[in-house]
């Protein structure tokens, strides 16, 4: 099937995908490089769903480029990474700055490939992503923690590569990192049974949870790892740090798979009282969330997979 382009408009967000291969469901998106100065775009390189000729795991990893600076924001657990940015033509060595969400493995599994091949980036996380985790199910503990050659690749870097983020923090004038995030709804949890110890004695609340913002003329643009913290918790964090400002995107993991019932419909209330352009699902959002944030906000829901590129 020859190249198609899609141009998708909800509200004041415009998209633009190239896509090629379509058929039984499945799409592949070629790499393109030409970009209005004043705009910018996020690529999905790693996601639980990938196109045609892209690696697929359980993981996440986006590439944003804006202004001068290209960010990676999560590394997926190191299989896809490198692949799937080789097809899609992104230099890993170019990245300026490494942003981790939080520090389970389906997150931070791919640092080691990032720094072995870039010596000029910076990495900002939170203290907390290199302690022991753990997911407990049926009494069975399962590590989930970062890699340890993950913590042993950071644990090389220079001192001045290497931002602990326990605040919030400007990247630049219009690019910010939450630091820990609030939480302030009632009915939001981490989601998953998730401890600090194999005993299952002290629960973790994944206080290292943050979130990357831009700011742009309509609004903000939000990308999340897994929400952890809550989804609604994050934007409303990110909007009080931006003194109120609407939000026109959000891109990432929502970690809505076990959620109750009761929990996706408050969630819904507050996404349709926030009225985002684009709420994009990845990774560990869950079947049956997207199904209700499709129902809820109809067009304004996109399916995430490695591969889709988003221009803002």
């Amino acid at each position: 099937m020859g190249l198609t382009q899609v141009f998708c408009g909800v509200g004041k967000t415009s998209l633009k995908l190239t896509v090629t291969g379509v058929g039984r469901g499945k799409m592949r998106i070629e790499k393109t490089s030409s970009m209005n100065a004043h705009r910018f775009r996020i690529t999905i390189l790693v996601d639980n769903q990938a196109a045609r000729g892209l690696m697929s795991e359980h993981g996440l990893s986006l590439w944003i480029e804006v202004e001068d600076k290209r960010i990676l924001f999560d590394t997926g657990q190191g299989s896809a990474l490198a692949a799937n940015a080789s097809v899609l033509g992104v230099d890993l060595s170019e990245i300026d700055i490494l942003v981790l969400s939080h520090g389970h493995y389906d997150h931070t599994g791919g640092i080691p490939q990032v720094l072995k091949v870039n010596e000029k980036i910076e990495v900002y996380c939170h203290p907390g992503v290199v302690q022991p985790r753990y997911a407990i199910r049926d009494g069975t503990p399962k590590p989930i923690q970062m890699p340890r050659e993950s913590i042993v690749a950071i644990n090389k870097l220079p001192p001045q590569r290497l931002h602990w983020v326990s605040q919030p923090l400007l990247l630049s004038e219009r690019i910010g990192i939450t630091g820990p995030i609030p939480r302030q709804t009632s009915y939001e949890d981490t989601g998953g049974p998730f401890f600090l110890d194999p005993a299952g004695r002290r629960v973790d609340l994944i206080d290292d949870d943050l979130a990357l913002w831009i700011q742009t003329e309509d609004g903000l643009v939000i990308c999340v790892g897994c929400c952890h913290a809550g989804l609604v918790n994050t934007l409303n964090h990110v909007r009080c740090l931006n003194k109120g400002s609407r939000v026109r995107a959000v891109i990432g993991g929502f970690h809505l798979l076990t959620a109750s019932s009761q929990r996706i419909d408050q969630t819904l209330a507050a996404l349709r009282f926030l009225e985002p352009d684009m709420v994009i699902s990845c990774h560990c959002t869950g079947e049956h969330a997207v199904a209700a944030l499709r129902d809820a906000l109809r067009e304004r829901v996109l399916p995430g997979a490695a591969g889709m590129t988003y221009r803002f």
